[in-house]
């Protein structure tokens, strides 16, 4: 079974846990509080292909974000989050792509998914369609809307990016042959 390590980034209060926690656990956080670092396993099933998916959801706090050169630098796929109900949200995630591509030496081919969390509060909603289309179509990444209250496209956000690694990070031929179990002779 292969293993992926996923970063969850983002700014403080857009919902990170939440998405998280909703996606290891499924159970909704109703309470913000704020994370330093937390990690959550989840065995997850992509088309027919049982994967294990090591989640590290990150602090968005000001004070932690010098941490966040460490985790990309370890990270393999990346969860990008901001709040649908919050304009300067998405301001960070572009910071945090830029981030992720100076460190991972420009590649573009980086496994990123960019999620637009609380898409419920539709009264409360600063950033429009319009405005993820567009930056969906420039940054050439996929953008989800979600909801971790009412679970709306939570799991389709790990899988496109179970996906991604997938193609990013192919089998090693090596690794994946099953190892022969010869005696060893000592003369």
């Amino acid at each position: 079974m292969r293993e992926f390590n996923v970063v969850v980034l983002g700014a403080g209060g857009v919902g990170k846990s939440a998405l998280t926690v909703r996606f290891t656990q499924d159970v909704f956080l109703e309470n913000y509080d704020p994370t330093i670092e937390e990690e959550y396993r989840r065995l997850v099933k992509v088309d027919g292909i049982t994967s294990q998916l090591e989640v590290l959801d990150t602090a968005g706090a000001e004070q932690f974000t010098a941490l966040n050169e460490v985790y990309i630098k370890s990270g393999r796929g990346f969860v990008l989050v901001f709040s649908l109900t919050q304009e300067a949200s998405l301001r960070e995630v572009d910071n945090l792509r830029q981030q992720i591509y100076r460190i991972k030496g420009g590649s573009t081919t980086v496994p990123i998914v960019v999620v637009g969390t609380k898409s419920d509060l539709v009264n409360e909603r600063e950033v429009q369609l319009t405005t993820i289309s567009n930056l969906s179509q420039r940054w050439n990444l996929p953008f989800f809307e979600t909801s971790a209250k009412k679970n709306w496209h939570v799991s389709d956000v790990f899988e496109d990016l179970v996906r991604q690694m997938r193609n990013r990070y192919p089998e090693d031929p090596v690794k994946t042959k099953k190892k022969s179990h010869h005696k060893c002779i000592i003369m």
